[in-house]
């Protein structure tokens, strides 16, 4: 039993091991058979890098002749329909390159052809511009042939429509005052923009280029035009005679410029409008603008807070009387709380200058900023008089004054300034010693101040406007509201809204109170107002943040020490 199992177990292994050798050989077979059927690597073609045996080489592909036509002839089929394909595709990519290179020659050509024809039109406009009128339309030809009249009409018919569809002579009705297209205000040196962001400057250096060829413009038009109407009689006008400029851009008509430079007088002004339709610079108007005889009548709500109106009056007397001489005050006081402090200050600071054109009234009412004006305006009876609406809180110079004259036009347009406004002195110089005198604080930055983008208060407008449109809710109580819903009322009308920063107007510090008694929309616009007066955003959050900053520098400190 022993050998029959020792023989069983010999012949198992034997088994095995054939086995085994015979799978061995069945896939040594297998793959000997695969790399025989396997087609060869295709030809390196030309100018593509091949690999083999490790290397990189160079395929340049040789004549089709001999050997080569031969090797090609028994190449396996599958070889030579690869080689087809690849021939295709080169002739048709080398077909549509060469579609492409014509079609780059030809918009070539074409584009020389339009420079040529944009060059023709801006010489044309650059002969006609001294005698153009009506809207300032080219009066000059690009030529004799009928492409070219064609061509000139064509553009005649855009810049008309441009013009016409801006707002530039007349006011469009806008529904909401989200809808506004502020403008912007520009000296030689600077351009004053409401949009700041948290990052931007209220002023800006950009825009240079742009207006500075408008300026160029605009005077070569007063010295080398004095046939025209309101051209120039004897005056060589320079740099130094602008006084200020406004701007702005609608999307999908373009943008105008409005251009002042004092005149032969120091009350008379030239006023150019130029408007540039996304393509040359033209001009739609040019006038003398004579403000000798345009009274301006502020009129100033007020109840107590005797210690600003002290402030306000020397400002007003400086300025006012003293520079301009041609400004009435209307003061519309509310309650007789303070009243005859009021009166004294009036009378005392007047007498000193000989200044007799105001107004005192009183109002034994609760304080409405609506109602004050609405009696300021009507209590006047000297006729059509431009009206600025003034606060108790406002810094104002003789050329804001000259602004306003030029800005507002009764029947026409009405300006709506906006005023820079101060930050709490407190905070941005440090505490009350460090603070310096008044003037030096009216400076114009990120830092001192914002643009009051959000207040309508302050506007210049004709009293036949004010009346004509409605007046004042006279029902609104307190603070709030009744000078944005004027707002609204003038751009549903035919009016023009000149709405642009003024750089020669500002709002002074001081503490706000929002009282119990504001409906929650009024409360609402009092506390975001009370909020964005103390500073900056960068500011509030180093105040904020002082703790942590305090703790880190005790800190470093500390490690620097050891």
């Amino acid at each position: 039993m022993r050998v029959a199992d020792m023989l069983r177990r010999r012949l198992l292994g034997w088994l095995a091991r054939v086995g085994s050798v015979l799978v061995l050989l069945c896939c040594s077979l297998l793959l000997v058979y695969m790399m025989t059927c396997s087609p060869p690597p295709l030809e390196p073609r030309a100018g593509v890098y091949q690999l083999r045996m490790g290397e990189m080489s160079l395929g340049v592909e040789a004549p089709m002749s001999g050997t080569g036509r031969a090797h090609q002839s028994g190449a396996p089929p599958r070889i030579h329909s690869y080689q087809t394909l690849l021939q295709e595709l080169e002739e048709k990519h080398r077909l549509h390159i060469s579609s492409l290179k014509k079609q780059i020659a030809q918009l070539k050509e074409a584009l020389q052809e339009r420079s040529q024809q944009l060059k023709g039109v801006q010489d044309s406009l650059k002969k006609a511009a001294a005698g153009a009128d009506g809207h300032g339309l080219p009066a000059g030809d690009l030529g004799d042939t009928p492409a070219a009249k064609s061509q000139q009409a064509s553009l005649q018919n855009f810049l008309g429509s441009q013009v016409s569809k801006a707002e530039i002579t007349a006011g469009t009705r806008i529904h909401s005052e989200y809808a506004v297209v502020p403008f912007e205000s520009f000296t030689l040196q600077k351009v004053y923009q409401l949009e700041m962001g948290l990052s931007r400057n209220p002023v800006r250096t950009d825009k240079r280029e742009e207006l500075s060829e408008v300026l160029e413009t605009a005077l070569r038009n007063l010295n080398t035009s004095p046939g025209q109407p309101g051209g120039n009689s004897g005056k060589v006008y320079s740099p130094s005679d602008f006084v200020e400029g406004i701007t702005r851009t609608e999307k999908d008509k373009g943008t105008v410029y409005e251009l002042t430079f004092r005149g032969e007088s120091s009350h008379e002004f030239r006023h150019l409008v130029f408007f540039r339709p996304f393509g040359p610079l033209m001009k739609v108007k040019s006038e003398r603008v004579n403000t000798a005889d345009v009274l301006i009548n502020i009129v100033l709500p007020l109840s107590r807070r005797t210690d600003n109106f002290k402030q306000f009056i020397r400002n007003f007397r400086e300025v006012c009387v003293r520079q301009d001489g041609r400004v009435y005050l209307t003061v519309v006081y509310f309650g007789k709380d303070q009243l005859s402090e009021v009166q004294r200050i009036l009378e005392s600071t007047f007498r000193e200058v000989n200044f007799k054109n105001y107004t005192l009234l009183q109002l034994d009412e609760e304080f409405s900023r609506g109602r004050g004006l609405d009696v300021g305006v009507r209590a006047w009876k000297g006729g059509n008089v431009l009206l600025f609406f003034c606060d108790v809180d406002v810094y104002l110079t003789s050329d804001f004054l000259t602004t306003c004259r030029l800005n507002a036009l009764s029947g026409k347009k009405v300006f709506y300034p906006v005023l820079f406004s101060q930050y709490n002195p407190k905070l941005i110089y440090g505490g009350h010693e460090h603070i310096p005198p008044l003037d030096q604080q009216l400076v114009i930055n990120k830092k001192t101040g914002f643009w009051r983008d959000f207040g309508f208060g302050m506007t210049c407008q004709f009293r036949s406007d004010f009346i004509n449109i409605g007046g004042f809710d006279i029902n609104i109580k307190g603070w709030g509201s009744e000078d944005v819903y004027l707002y609204q009322k003038y751009l549903r009308s035919e009016l023009l809204v000149v709405r642009a920063p003024s750089r020669n107007l500002f709002h002074l510090w001081h503490e706000k109170h929002c009282a119990d008694n504001f409906t929650s929309k009024q409360y609402s616009m009092c506390m975001r107002s009370k909020i964005m007066n103390e500073a900056s955003h960068q500011q509030l959050g180093l105040l904020f943040f002082q703790k942590d900053i305090d703790a880190h520098l005790r800190k470093q400190n500390t490690q620097q020490k050891l």
